[in-house]
């Protein structure tokens, strides 16, 4: 849920493939695009028992490997975009919103889409950088501060994680959608307020304690849905899915990251600027 592009993925909700599914998947031709089960009905025989096999070559499986080494090209990118809009601030807004449509863009696009998940890095890259520019100029080492807060926080749930302390359930799920739905709504609000001018606060309402906690509410927000992402990922790599699949999970990390980065940043800033 936190991720459309893992969670809408067929290839990586949690379902265990058998070894007879697998080898139909497998016998696919690696340019289709029917997802097995869903666009092609399961039969006895198997998920599309009906179509005729075919002996052209699978995608290599989904690994740890591949996903790490595309998530973190994907984030080189983003820092070197960042660069452009720490040097050109005003390209902060307007990259924001190009970077919003492509993510809405990526997130319920049946299959991933490399050039698009690499624009949406770019422009990502430029609205960062810009906000980091303009919140390093008010407050000096905030940026750094937020950099640190944000490894912390994954690289803490990503231990949980692994060490098998930390899991999703079907009611922290439930409790997650309806928090985030309330985050996303009050958000939408204060920016409408914030832009149109009804309130002299930068931060809108999100000024003040209420603003700071806020603002702790959805980086645990952001921590839950990073346990979310690990999830799909490890579903993925279990399930052997195509390679590709992989692009789909580092753009996930990809958000919540970037989420979670912007969430500590203006924390700091409210703290910082009261």
């Amino acid at each position: 849920m936190s991720n459309p592009a893992l969670s809408n993925n067929p290839a990586l909700n949690g379902k265990t493939l058998t070894a007879d599914e697998l080898r139909r998947i497998y016998e696919q031709p690696a340019a289709q695009t029917q997802r097995p089960g869903i666009d092609t009905p399961a039969t006895e025989g198997g998920f599309g028992a009906e179509q005729p096999p075919s002996i052209a070559p699978s995608d290599k499986p989904m690994t740890y490997e591949n996903t790490i080494s595309k998530t973190v090209m994907l984030f080189l990118i983003v820092l070197a975009t960042a660069a452009v809009g720490w040097q050109l601030p005003l390209l902060a807004l307007p990259a924001a919103i190009i970077g919003l449509v492509l993510g809405l863009v990526n997130a319920f696009k049946k299959e991933p889409s490399v050039p698009l998940i690499v624009l949406y890095a770019v422009f990502q890259g430029v609205f960062l950088g810009g906000i980091s520019g303009i919140f390093e100029a008010q407050w000096a080492g905030i940026v750094s501060q937020a950099i640190i807060g944000t490894l912390s926080v994954f690289g803490v749930t990503l231990l949980l994680f692994r060490s098998g302390k930390v899991r999703t359930s079907p009611r922290l799920t439930k409790i997650f959608m309806v928090a985030i739905i309330g985050y996303a709504v009050f958000s939408l609000i204060n920016f409408v307020m914030v832009m149109f001018g009804l309130t002299d606060n930068p931060w809108g309402m999100r000024s003040g304690w209420l603003g700071i906690a806020i603002g702790v509410l959805a980086v645990l927000l952001a921590a839950y849905s990073l346990v979310m992402d690990f999830e799909l990922i490890q579903n993925g790599v279990k399930n052997r899915v195509p390679e590709k699949w992989a692009w789909s999970a580092a753009f996930g990390l990809m958000v919540t990251l970037i989420w979670l980065y912007v969430e500590i940043l203006r924390i700091l800033a409210i703290l910082r600027g009261d």
